[in-house]
């Protein structure tokens, strides 16, 4: 099976444009779409490591996830 990528607009829920003809017949596809604006990374770390902190005793979750981003961004500028 190959695969082609159309460029379409959706709003509310509904195509409103489509880049090209599409075929005629049923068609299988896979939707991938862009979403305007990236979730907060901050909070998504901290809950994971609140969600976690379960298994460790007297963790405080701010100061943990804290540690993980700037490990994570370490290096960057290097």
């Amino acid at each position: 099976m190959g695969h082609k990528i159309a460029e379409a607009i959706i709003e509310n829920g509904r195509i409103t444009y489509v880049d090209r003809k599409l075929p005629d017949g049923k068609i299988k596809i896979h939707l991938i779409y862009d979403i305007e604006e990236e979730p907060h990374q901050g909070r998504e770390v901290t809950s994971i490591v609140r969600e976690t902190a379960g298994i460790y005793e007297n963790i405080n979750v701010e100061d943990e996830s804290h540690k993980l981003r700037n490990e994570w961004n370490r290096d960057i500028e290097e």
